[in-house]
C-alpha cells in the first residue's frame, strides 16, 4: 500500500469514527486541521506522512468526550495505523503526537517534542483561534450548557492540567485562559504569521462583545 492509499484509508476511517462527534471536533474539524498542517510542512523540514496522519488522527478519540480517558485516541490510533500496515517508525510517531500534542499537556514537563509535532500543534491551534475559533469555542459552550458570559466569574490562570480539564466556566473565559495564549505558543513561522490575524479577530470579536452587553454600541 502507497503513502496515498494510506492516506485515503485514514481520511475513510475518520470519517465514519467521527460522524455523529460534536460540531467543533467532528471530520470538518479534523479537515481544517489536515489543511492547515499540509500548509505550514510546505515551509518545514518534517515527514509529510507523519504529518498528515497526525492531524488525521490527533482528535480521533478526544478524551473530553470519553470521560477524561487520554488513552482511548492513542490506541484507536495505534489499532488502525497497524492495520492498514504502516511501517512501525511512523505508528509510533504518529502515537507520541497525539499523546502529547493538546494544549492540557502544556500544563506539565514536555515529555515528546518533534518539528512534526510543531506542525500538528500549530495547525490545530489555528482551528481554536480567529472567526473558526470563536464558532468551536461558543459551539462546544452550548454543547456543555455554559453560561455565555458571568461578569462576575472571573478568568483563571490554572495551576495544573486537572483544575484545567475540570473547568465550568463561562465561555468567554475561555478566551483568555487559552485561545488568547495560543498565537504566542506557536512553533513554526508559518503558523506564527498566520495566528496573527486570528489573534486580531478574537480582541476585536471582544471588544465588542463587551460593548453590546453594557448596550453602548
Amino acid at each position: 500500500m502507497t503513502e496515498l492509499n494510506w492516506i485515503d484509508e485514514t481520511v475513510s476511517f475518520v470519517k465514519q469514527e467521527l460522524q455523529h462527534a460534536e460540531g467543533g471536533h467532528d471530520w470538518w474539524h479534523i479537515y481544517r486541521v489536515w489543511q492547515n498542517a499540509k500548509t505550514i510542512a510546505l515551509t518545514e523540514k518534517v515527514d509529510v506522512l507523519v504529518v498528515e496522519l497526525a492531524a488525521l488522527l490527533h482528535d480521533i478519540a478526544d478524551a473530553k468526550f470519553h470521560e477524561g480517558d487520554e488513552s482511548v485516541g492513542p490506541k484507536k490510533a495505534h489499532q488502525f495505523l497497524k492495520e492498514i500496515n504502516v511501517p512501525d517508525e511512523v505508528v509510533e510517531h504518529v502515537v507520541h503526537i497525539i499523546k502529547h500534542m493538546s494544549f492540557k499537556q502544556s500544563f506539565g514537563e514536555t515529555q515528546f517534542s518533534s518539528p512534526e509535532m510543531h506542525v500538528v500543534q500549530d495547525a490545530d491551534r489555528l482551528d481554536a483561534i480567529g472567526a473558526i475559533g470563536i464558532a468551536r469555542t461558543f459551539n462546544y459552550g452550548g454543547f456543555k450548557n455554559r453560561l455565555i458570559y458571568h461578569p462576575d466569574i472571573k478568568p483563571q490562570a490554572y495551576a495544573d492540567k486537572e483544575s484545567y480539564k475540570n473547568s465550568t466556566a463561562p465561555t468567554i473565559n475561555h478566551f483568555y485562559e487559552k485561545l488568547l495564549l495560543l498565537k504566542d505558543s506557536m512553533h513554526t513561522a508559518t503558523g506564527k504569521h498566520l495566528a496573527e490575524n486570528r489573534h486580531v479577530f478574537m480582541e476585536q470579536f471582544l471588544a465588542q462583545f463587551y460593548k453590546e452587553w453594557e448596550g453602548i454600541s
